[in-house]
């Protein structure tokens, strides 16, 4: 299988990693916004083909699907783009920064049977799967999420700590993994609120934010975000459930006395973003719906799209 890749940032190198794992698959072309930033990336990992234009890897008529870690504002116009060039394709969370045009985005798969698949990583992550495993057998259910996504982000870095051009948002970014997950795991959401701090004078967004949700099931969420907590960085999950309380730090999980849990045989990986790649390229291989396909993944944005009507008001 052929892959174009377009994001030679932080999260492009991680896809990267994670697709030279997988075998049968290679990646011929890069796509970045500098030429010279993204063809010393392709040069690290053996790519032929470098372009700052996606229509110029989308008219390669080798390339059977693309991965797009390129800015948020762009996810939902690439990815029709993709579609409509007739290559399936993963977008890296989120979706898309409007409700409207993630409704665009699912219309286009829906047109053309293409798989279509969104980033959200905390499904495959090992620690969320194990818990979401042991909910399906009838082992335990959740009672309340208590979740942690802090960064000390003032300036406009990526997660290298290097500048971009784009700027990211607790609510269409961050929020998502949340609120995807807490739906996966306990149900489909049927209330939610949210506040936020200032908006910061440059940057023109919310530095902090707090997010509550419950679920169909009677369990709650609370989700606090911040961009100016100064340590420890990332998101925790915690879980507290009728049987026993874990708390998930990406693909690690202890109990709540901080025991480790044994992970061992829960997916093929220890790595949520390899394993995220190797339901998408299982899907086209197989010709089925994947995981956090953009139909299973609508219902997160429209939470989202009402939460920031809420704060528009």
């Amino acid at each position: 299988m052929k892959i174009a890749l377009a994001g030679a940032g932080a999260f492009g190198e991680k896809h990267l990693d994670a697709l030279a794992r997988i075998e049968g698959v290679e990646v011929v072309s890069l796509i970045g916004r500098a030429l010279e930033a993204t063809q010393k990336v392709a040069d690290k990992y053996g790519i032929a083909h470098v372009t700052t234009e996606l229509d110029e890897a989308l008219a390669k008529p080798e390339i059977d699907a693309v991965i797009l870690a390129t800015p948020t504002q762009l996810h939902a116009s690439q990815a029709i783009a993709c579609m409509n060039a007739g290559k399936h394709v993963q977008v890296e969370i989120p979706l898309a920064d409007s409700l409207a045009d993630a409704e665009a985005v699912n219309d286009k798969q829906r047109e053309t049977g293409l798989v279509a698949m969104v980033g959200h990583t905390r499904r495959f992550n090992p620690s969320h799967q194990y818990i979401h495993n042991r909910i399906r057998s009838g082992a335990l259910s959740v009672q309340q999420m208590d979740v942690q996504t802090y960064f000390f982000r003032r300036t406009n870095i990526n997660a290298k700590g290097e500048p971009r051009s784009w700027t990211d948002h607790l609510l269409w970014h961050h929020a998502a993994h949340t609120v995807d997950l807490f739906a996966w795991q306990a149900g489909p959401i049927v209330d939610a609120h949210a506040m936020q701090g200032p908006i910061h004078p440059d940057l023109g967004i919310a530095m902090d934010m707090s997010i509550q949700m419950k679920a169909e099931s009677g369990a709650i969420c609370t989700l606090s975000l911040s961009f100016n907590n100064d340590g420890p960085l990332g998101t925790f999950f915690r879980y507290i459930c009728d049987n026993g309380t874990f708390i998930a730090r990406y693909d690690d999980l202890v109990t709540g006395r901080e025991e480790p849990v044994d992970l061992t045989g829960v997916a093929v990986s220890s790595n949520g973003i390899e394993l995220q790649d190797r339901e998408f390229v299982a899907a086209i291989r197989e010709g089925r719906e994947p995981r956090a396909s953009v139909a299973q993944v609508l219902p997160c944005y429209r939470v989202l799209g009402s939460l920031e009507t809420q704060l528009a008001g």
